[in-house]
């Protein structure tokens, strides 16, 4: 009998079965080496039948776990292990398993053993043996990896059994192939986003965005205190932008309407005076760019074409009646709206206000973000680092986006790993900032009591996004605060923090109609990937000499190098139905430079 199987992680999950004796060890041994070499990265789940103990008596691990230890993870700089006392009846769950694996490290997962299971499966058999096929029952079964002697029929796929290459071939070829089981999102209420499923980008943006209601408190600032603040009310232009008709060069100020072939020169009009008469046909004033036109004159001739000799001045090159003249409010008429509700206020913005007279706006109050760490192995920049701890990069990182984005925020610090320290910091920040933010502990099998904490006191969804880095994400509500809880690896932060936290802060501060800026540029090497996900690379992208943007990785990408995202200008954007890119093929990227 066969035993349904769901395959939790976004990665291709694939099966070797056997009757004990085939080789099923002997095959993986030499499949796992061929593999690497082709650069597939692997984890391997192996189905014991017995008891067994993978550390030895009398080391330290092995005393404490016999101990009573219900957990014991040992490590050392070239490994670890967790080892975990979990007696169950019958056999062990696969999904579970499976759950532990970080699958943002891995492009797929063997397994051996679970024959039970509807998982798929390469069937190996010697006919020698004498054992019956497992094919014949179970229709997981992809193909039969077998010697010379065995007969299959003709519509099963056969693979030698003593060819590893061969196998390697098929193994990779499934693995191409294999799509990730469509997710069905709930359309309401949208926050409710399943978090047994992973999701696409697009859809954890619209379930955050779902959630997220705009500030609607208001305050009054001057024209010094605008910088990067968001309109609350439409600026209504009290004038006429420009306030009078005037000249766009300088030049000679004349009324073409009456031609004449040559003028006479009657005055000079500078930027912030005025002629006092009206010209009449045939009479010609100096004029600067930026004078107000003199009443009769329609037209402006720019100085270089054209000839003064005494107060007599001639024209040549053409001439249109209108040319190089700029009229009143023809940028912005009077009682027009200047810059609407949820403008983003820059510095050409903040121009446009002063060159209007207006000296203070309404804007959107600041969005407050409270920011914290856990965690006894993070240590405060400036202390001494504790032995096996690393220094606290996230919160820094985060407030610093978070600031750029015109927010308010509150330092959390530190919090010490322990329930009652996180409750009582948490509950607090939820009454004063708008929005939580937290890195780390959100991991899938992960055993952080944030969890615990966040269960008790909030409404949280912790997710897995179809993307790498930055896989695992917590979003929900503690009171009245939005809760982002961030995965734990530097560049996993800020990457996350652009595709998530960024739209989502936006939106609160009233911001309107802001996108993520999504750039073609043409890829200059071979870029990774696998297929079912979002791949987010650092890169440097410039102008080439063919005129188009071209664009390269920083080089290793390691989620906790820090370096790739200084070195970085964008990320360059794999999307999910490519498992790599060519050199030559259009890519988008995510210029990042005004948020990092």
């Amino acid at each position: 009998m066969s035993i349904p199987f769901t395959n939790p992680l976004p990665v291709p999950v694939l099966g070797f079965c056997a009757y004990s004796g085939t080789g099923k060890t002997t095959l993986l041994t030499q499949l796992i080496p061929e593999l690497n070499r082709r650069g597939v990265k692997l984890a391997v789940i192996k189905h014991a039948h017995h008891n067994f103990d993978v550390d030895i008596p009398g080391k330290d691990s092995y005393e404490m776990r016999k101990a009573g230890a219900r957990q014991m993870l040992v490590a050392s700089h070239v490994r670890w292990a967790l080892m975990t006392e979990d007696a169950v009846e019958g056999d062990p769950e696969l999904p579970h398993l499976l759950s532990q694996i970080e699958a943002d490290k891995v492009d797929m997962v063997l397994v051996e053993g679970f024959k039970k299971l509807e998982l798929p499966k390469i069937e190996l058999h010697r006919a020698a043996h004498g054992k019956p096929f497992i094919h014949t029952h179970d229709d997981n079964i992809l193909a039969v990896a077998c010697c010379d002697d065995t007969e299959l029929p003709a519509e099963m796929t056969r693979l030698d059994l003593n060819n590893v290459a061969q196998i390697a071939d098929f193994v990779q070829q499934y693995a191409a192939n294999w799509q990730p089981k469509a997710v069905e999102m709930p359309i309401v209420p949208a926050c409710e986003l399943n978090a047994d499923n992973t999701s696409s980008v697009a859809q954890g943006i619209g379930h955050i965005l779902s959630c997220v209601s705009p500030l609607t408190e208001s305050e009054t600032v001057s024209l010094d205190e605008m910088d990067n603040r968001v309109l609350a009310k439409d600026a209504i232009s009290p004038v006429d932008v420009p306030q009078q008709t005037n000249s766009a060069m300088d030049g000679y100020a004349f009324a073409l309407a009456a031609p004449n072939t040559e003028y006479k020169l009657v005055g000079e009009v500078l930027a912030g005076h005025g002629y006092a008469s009206t010209l009449q046909p045939g009479e010609v004033v100096r004029i600067m760019t930026g004078a107000p036109l003199p009443a009769g004159a329609d037209t402006v001739q720019p100085r270089e074409l054209a000839t003064e000799a005494g107060d007599t001045v001639t024209f040549s090159g053409e001439l249109e009646q209108g040319q190089h003249i700029r009229l009143a409010g023809e940028d912005i008429a009077k009682g027009a709206t200047a810059l609407a509700t949820g403008t983003r206020l820059g510095a050409a913005e903040i121009g446009l206000l002063a060159s209007l007279g207006t000296a203070q706006a309404t804007v959107v109050r600041k969005p407050v973000i409270a920011v914290f760490s856990t965690g006894d192995e993070v240590s405060q920049p400036g202390e001494a680092l504790a032995e096996h701890c690393i220094y606290d990069s996230n919160r820094y990182t985060i407030k610093s986006m978070a600031r750029r984005l015109g927010c308010e925020v509150i330092d959390l610090g530190i919090i010490e790993d322990s329930d009652e320290a996180l409750e009582a910091a948490l509950t607090d920040a939820s009454t004063k900032a708008d929005v939580i933010i937290s890195s780390g502990g959100v991991s899938v099998g992960n055993a952080d009591f944030i969890k615990t904490v966040l269960a008790r006191i909030g409404k949280i969804n912790f997710w897995r996004i179809n993307m790498r880095p930055g896989r695992p994400l917590a979003f929900g509500q503690i009171g009245d605060a939005l809760f982002f809880g961030l995965p734990g690896n530097p560049v996993a932060v800020m990457v996350s923090f652009l595709q998530f936290v960024q739209p989502a802060l936006r939106k609160l501060a009233g911001e309107a109609q802001w996108q993520n800026q999504f750039i073609p540029a043409i890829a200059d090497m071979k870029l990774r990937s696998r297929t079912g996900r979002t791949e987010f690379l650092r890169g440097v992208y410039h102008m080439g000499a063919d005129g188009q943007l071209h664009v390269a990785t920083t080089g290793a990408q390691g989620s906790g190098m820090l370096s790739s995202m200084v070195n970085g200008n964008c990320l360059i954007i794999v999307g999910e139905e490519a498992d790599s890119v060519a050199p030559g093929e259009r890519v988008f990227i995510q210029p990042f430079a005004n948020l990092l």
